[in-house]
């Protein structure tokens, strides 16, 4: 079986040929890549390997990326340090991985397995891509913000997030409405905010209104193939979707 190794620590490229070497299950190393750039140029200069163990995490950026730049046929098992939530998508993906530090028995057993096999999955960017939708999704769930502070009647008030019920941009301010139909300043735009909110919780609806799920009260058709959206609390404002986003955010509501 010839192996294509991508890892961009020394060491572990060591362990992992050593591994190798003592596996009852005949490999040769036929190349050694330790970034983005250089596993694209090997892939598009040599044959396909019958297997290639690929780091997540490299020099250059996530490995994942290289689905993108170069069509990979051969079968992919990812080498990973995440822990055990990020491994969840793996499995939920169908995603071949082992888990750092790398043991023998382990290693065994996915080259078992891959020789035993008459017909093995090969990762696609499909596959990529849902298991990256995966993570980020566990990484809003624990880096998400659950508190803002705002400034009213010369105090610093904090409002948890769950009590917002959307945020909203008039010329260059953005404000905060609170689900008891108050109205704060805040300093962040709405770009920034995306960055900081559980996009299971909040969607994008156009360039002034970023909402949370439980203010939208009733959904319209509208012209062009639009879709105008009742908030709670409601506001003097019309609130639409434009047709490129109506499709994503009736999905996201379905959720």
């Amino acid at each position: 079986m010839d192996i294509l190794i991508v890892e961009d620590e020394f060491l572990a490229v060591q362990k992992l040929m050593k591994l190798l070497s003592l596996s009852e299950y005949p490999a040769d190393v036929i190349g050694v890549t330790d970034g983005i750039e250089s596993t694209v140029e090997w892939l598009q200069t040599h044959p396909q390997p019958d297997l290639i163990l690929m780091d997540i995490e490299l020099a250059d950026g996530q490995s994942f990326e290289i689905f993108n730049l170069v069509t990979i046929t051969c079968p992919v098992i990812f080498t990973t340090s995440y822990d055990e939530s990020a491994i969840k998508s793996f499995r939920g993906n169908s995603l071949h991985y082992l888990l750092k530090p790398i043991k023998k028995e382990e290693l065994d057993q996915a080259l078992h397995k891959f020789q035993q096999a008459s017909v093995v999955r090969h990762v696609t960017a499909i596959d990529i891509g849902l298991l990256i939708d995966d993570l980020k999704k566990q990484n809003w769930q624990e880096t998400a913000r659950s508190q803002f502070l705002v400034n009213h009647d010369q105090q610093m008030i904090p409002i948890d997030t769950a009590d917002i019920a959307y945020f909203y941009t008039r010329g260059k301010a953005t404000y905060l409405c609170g689900k008891n139909k108050t109205s704060y300043l805040i300093d962040y735009g709405l770009n920034d905010l995306e960055n900081l909110l559980d996009p299971a919780f909040f969607f994008r609806l156009n360039d002034e209104f970023l909402v949370q799920t439980m203010s939208i009260s009733r959904i319209h058709h509208s012209l062009n193939g639009r879709l105008k959206v009742d908030l709670n609390p409601g506001i003097e404002h019309e609130v639409l979707v434009n047709r490129d986003r109506a499709s994503e955010f009736t999905e996201w509501l379905s959720r």
